[in-house]
């Protein structure tokens, strides 16, 4: 695999770390929590090989990227911003956008606002869905022994005090739990992105498994561990403490459609499927991406589908930018 370059950029009045390499149409893609840009190491090469300009950023909060330090500056909007701004420093008229998690949601809406953009979509993990009913805060549940894992990064100071702790740790656990690795998901099988006591931590029912997984080489989790031994949990826990604000602005692009050719792919044991009523949703997103092109399962994988099964999702991206 050949290394990619990192270079700093300043955009949308902060500084912004990324990876690059190739040459030919630009391909932004855009990362989840708790990653970097680092997680997109084998589809920037593939990219490159195909003949694109591959770039893959530290979103704000992340890794070697600026960290506002106001909890409001991490809406969605304010990550869309970035991107125009990073098309336009680049020279570029335009970009397909590509996002995994977080970066899936920042995808949709830089693909649904700025069509004239983002000329294209690929998401991973996360569908297009249209405004919820009410606020994250009151639709997400909670009841005195138990809430869903956003009430629990919505809280500040509190899941950085326990993933700060020892940062090996944490990605260890979060990142074999949320993954293919686990196996077939039921109800007894430890999800950190779910319902937790408020009694404990989030890490406290997770696999702390024995060897890392055969996706993440050693030398891939100390990259991992040094951006956020630097960085810190917190930009990228403030995206969550946007939720209902992003809900409330959400209200002005109410009907809208993403109506750029777009692709969506998920792994077969996301943790997100286990959600009530998302197989539902993944159904029914031509309602909202009129040109949604394909949505395929990926066999066996989870929810860092980029990179636990890099070798389908690099065909994938490239049959679909091919076709543009």
């Amino acid at each position: 695999m050949s290394a990619y370059r990192q270079t700093f950029i300043e955009a949308n009045g902060i500084r912004l770390h990324m990876a690059q390499q190739g040459d030919g149409p630009l391909v932004l893609l855009c990362h989840g929590f708790p990653e970097t840009s680092h997680a997109w190491r084998h589809q920037l090469a593939a990219l490159a090989q195909a003949g694109f300009h591959a770039i893959a950023p530290d979103l704000r909060g992340y890794g070697s990227s600026e960290c506002p330090t106001a909890i409001e500056q991490y809406t969605t909007l304010d990550v869309v911003g970035d991107l125009v701004a990073l098309v336009d420093i680049l020279g570029e008229r335009n970009a397909v956008v590509v996002g995994n998690d977080w970066g899936a949601t920042i995808a949709w809406q830089a693909a649904l606002l700025r069509p004239d953009r983002f000329r294209a979509v690929a998401a991973l993990g996360v569908p297009m869905m249209g405004r919820a009913p009410m606020a994250p805060s009151r639709l997400f549940p909670q009841t005195d022994q138990a809430w869903f894992y956003t009430h629990y990064f919505s809280e500040p100071g509190l899941a950085e005090s326990e993933f700060e702790r020892d940062v090996r740790a944490t990605f260890r656990k979060i990142y074999f739990s949320a993954s293919g690795d686990v196996g077939t998901r039921d109800a007894n099988t430890p999800n950190p992105f779910g319902l937790m006591p408020r009694s404990g931590g989030l890490l406290d029912s997770l696999i702390d498994p024995p060897l890392l997984p055969a996706w993440l080489a050693p030398t891939d989790l100390d990259q991992f561990v040094r951006a956020f031994s630097i960085s810190g949990f917190r930009g990228g826990l403030n995206y969550y403490r946007n939720l209902d604000r992003n809900w409330e602005m959400q209200s002005a692009f109410e009907g809208l459609l993403v109506k750029v050719p777009s692709l969506y792919l998920v792994g077969e044991r996301d943790t997100g499927l286990a959600m009530p009523g998302m197989h539902e949703i993944i159904g029914g997103m031509p309602q909202f991406v009129p040109k949604l092109s394909a949505s395929r399962v990926v066999p066996q994988a989870g929810h860092w589908l980029q990179q636990e099964a890099p070798d389908f999702v690099n065909a994938a991206l490239i049959e679909f930018l091919r076709e543009l």
